[in-house]
């Protein structure tokens, strides 16, 4: 399967770029600072990079609230760096994919300031606007993901926006027809310059109900948030009318006309719904998106039987689209501290990076998963975060998973010669780059030496998947590909375990991939703790 297409079982590696790495010395990640760190993300042995939002901002969410869809923010460098960096990764054999976030934009756009200013003026219907009720209280009950009512009253036309984030990122109103014109032209820029993907945020919050009919509530038992604050009203309702309303299909489509105009380019879409997995299938079926992935991994809950019923339920309803999975982002903790139960070590990183990769689809890594990063303590007068800054203390936000990548021993990590935008912790510096290259037996040697050897194993990047009926704490399934076989089993514990595999005839162990594995002798499995086997099965 040499000519499949570059993004069907890739790996991508996220780069938050405020956290990467700082050239100018403000405390702030920027494009330079990518471009020089670009030979190590090339030595991961992984296929793209995804850059977080880089547009002109004013930052209320951190690039999130774009206010210049063609422009860099200043903070992060210019337009020509962008070029650099695209031109080089190119050069390293590193596709590049950039955020794209369409739903929505910041109040700073210079589309809303228009908008706003009265109702009848050209741009008065590109956002969504509403009329109070006789009580002048909002239109309807839809809350924020952010917490609180979505409407926002604006004085200056007498009618309240919706704002399914932040008070200050607008929604747009995609049922109007110059909006969906508008917003595909702004991707188009980006692919005219030669990005080779792109990653889409909240993609399913594009539409809305044009009757503005109120959410239903939901039972107290089902109020379960996917990466938010457990004291979150948002929980409170089933989402229907705000977002994921059919009329997306559509867009999605013309989205998908315009990417096909450009040889192998890719749409990632982000998908969070009240039935994630149920819209994954739906999305990348057809000419729509070519991979989908959602907030099913992201969770607390670890277990064999968890992460198994989500990819057999997703395998059951994705007939033709493509999977990407993910464990870890810039909006949960990290993985080795939400899965490990307080056991971080490189060996539990490395048994996690390479499960996920081994799954059937495509793969977003988070920059430091490869160290074995564990969830920073962020103290509150530090805190950036405002969703964090607004929940807290029972919600300290997503600053924990953001703070500043570790390259070396010295001061700041080597981040920054400047104060970093968050504290570099303490227990990061012992996990920088230079010290885990010289340590045969750091999670960054691991990661490296897993990923250089699936590169050469099709089975893990193309195959069909079947699993194994093994008890808890063991993982385990089979991925065939054109006449390779190869069995996977993963000990989620922090304990050794034995068990007998079920229908397995005859597996050889493969060591190839310098991992520490378990032994395979006949159908007896034994695991040392987050220990992992691959076999080869004849």
């Amino acid at each position: 399967m040499s000519d499949a297409p570059w993004w069907r079982g890739a790996v991508t590696y996220q780069i938050y770029p405020r956290s990467f790495m700082d050239t100018n010395g403000d405390g702030v990640g920027d494009l330079p600072g990518i471009i020089d760190k670009l030979d190590y993300v090339a030595s991961l042995g992984v296929d793209a990079i995804w850059v977080a939002p880089f547009f002109r901002s004013p930052m209320a969410d951190f690039g999130y609230d774009i206010a210049d869809y063609r422009q860099v923010d200043p903070l992060f460098g210019s337009n020509d760096d962008f070029d650099r960096l695209l031109s080089k990764a190119h050069r390293l054999g590193l596709k590049v994919m950039i955020d794209q976030v369409l739903s929505h934009t910041s109040a700073e756009h210079a589309w809303f300031k228009e908008s706003r200013e009265s109702r009848d003026n050209p741009k008065a219907d590109w956002y969504v606007w509403a009329d109070a009720r006789d009580d002048g209280t909002p239109p309807n009950n839809w809350l924020s993901l952010f917490g609180g009512c979505a409407w926002q009253w604006e004085p200056r036309r007498g009618q309240y926006y919706l704002h399914n984030f932040l008070t200050s990122q607008p929604d747009l109103n995609f049922h109007h027809p110059d909006v969906r014109h508008a917003v595909l032209d702004e991707v188009k820029y980006w692919l005219d310059k030669g990005v080779d993907g792109l990653r889409l945020d909240a993609i399913n919050f594009c539409f809305h109900d044009q009757a503005l009919r109120d959410n239903p509530p939901k039972p107290e038992e089902k109020r379960v948030g996917r990466g938010f604050s457990p004291d979150n009203p948002y929980a409170f309702q089933y989402h229907y009318y705000n977002n994921t309303r059919p009329e997306n299909l559509g867009f999605l489509e013309d989205l998908r006309a315009l990417l096909d105009r450009y040889p192998d380019v890719a749409a990632l879409g982000e998908i969070s719904a009240e039935d994630s997995l149920a819209t994954t299938a739906e999305y990348t079926s057809g000419r729509r998106l070519h991979m989908g992935y959602s907030f099913e991994l992201l969770t607390d809950d670890y277990s064999a039987g968890y992460i198994r019923g989500t990819v057999q339920n997703l395998e059951a309803q994705m007939r033709e689209g493509w999977p990407c999975w993910a464990i870890s982002n810039h909006d949960v903790a990290r993985v080795v501290s939400r899965w490990g139960n307080g056991h971080a070590s490189p060996r539990l990183a490395n048994m996690l990076s390479a499960m996920v990769c081994s799954l059937r689809g495509s793969v977003c890594v988070y920059q430091g998963e490869e160290l074995g990063l564990t969830e920073a303590y962020v103290p509150y007068e530090s805190l950036q975060d405002p969703y964090g800054i607004t929940f807290w203390p029972t919600f300290k936000g997503r600053d924990g998973c953001r703070t500043p990548m570790p390259w070396n021993g010295g001061v700041n990590a080597g981040f920054s010669v400047g104060e970093p935008w968050l504290p570099v912790p303490p227990e990061h510096q012992s996990l920088a780059v230079t010290l885990q290259e010289g340590d045969a037996h750091s999670a960054l040697n691991g990661f490296r030496s897993f990923m250089t050897w699936r590169k050469a194993q099709p089975a893990l990047r193309w195959g069909d998947i079947q699993f194994l009926d093994t008890p808890e704490p063991v993982l385990a399934f089979t991925r065939r590909h054109d006449g390779q076989r190869v069995l996977a089993a993963f000990n989620l514990s922090d304990a050794p375990v034995q068990l007998t595999l079920p229908d397995i005839a005859q597996a050889t162990p493969i060591n190839g991939h310098g991992l520490a594995h378990g032994e395979l002798h006949g159908q007896q499995l034994s695991l040392p703790a987050h220990g992992l086997l691959f076999a080869r099965l004849d």
